[in-house]
């Protein structure tokens, strides 16, 4: 079982300094794990803990930087800590957090968050109910935090509509596994999520 949800308050929590992020991409990836996703909305702070992420790292056939920069990617060449947000199968929309330095065009994908904030503005956003359902999954994460491609390029370090920032919890123990839904250099253990959290997003093989 996962944790007890507990409410968090977006002014709270500062951005993460580009410094405390590392410089490799598996480590961000792990690094991000029980870090928070803060979206600052007109209608209020919405914000999840982060409890799965996938790492594409140099050299990876299924990274979108593989072949080299073009005008879709260019904000996963950023230096570490911006968004990549582009749009999958012209359907949903993926956050993913740069990482290393610029011009490798390396990054981490966001899978799944332990709603906190803004909850109800969530659920309208989603247009469903149930809690476990609101960001169990990229799209859906995206979909509930309203992330479009207008917040491509933009800087995670730095507090404005969206950014990243600490918790003052501990994740829990971390598993390690195979990332989801790819053919490409698909057995790769680069994906990371708190085990036992209800919030995690594919089969339950990947979840133990």
């Amino acid at each position: 079982m996962g944790r007890p949800h507990t409410v968090s308050r977006g002014e709270d929590h500062p951005p993460i300094a580009r410094s405390e992020l590392p410089d490799d991409t598996a480590a961000l990836a792990r690094y991000l794990i029980g870090k928070l996703v803060v979206r600052d909305l007109p209608e209020g702070m919405v914000s999840g803990r982060i409890v799965e992420t996938e790492a594409y790292v140099v050299g990876d056939a299924a990274g979108h930087g593989f072949r080299g920069m073009t005008p879709r990617n260019r904000s996963l060449f950023l230096e570490r800590g911006h968004a990549y947000v582009y749009l999958a199968y012209g359907v949903s929309m993926m956050l993913n957090v740069s990482s290393e330095v610029p011009g490798i065009g390396t990054g981490v994908l966001i899978r799944a968050l332990e709603p906190l904030d803004g909850i109800e503005i969530m659920r309208r956003n989603r247009g469903v109910e149930r809690l476990r359902d609101l960001a169990r999954g990229p799209g859906r994460l995206a979909a509930a935090l309203r992330i479009d491609r207008s917040l491509d390029g933009l800087d995670l370090c730095r507090k404005g509509p969206l950014w990243l920032a600490k918790d003052n919890q501990k994740p829990g123990e971390i598993g390690q596994s195979t990332r989801i839904g790819i053919t490409k250099d698909a057995a790769r253990l680069l994906r990371f999520y708190v085990r036992g959290s209800l919030f995690v997003s594919g089969p339950r093989s990947l979840q133990e």
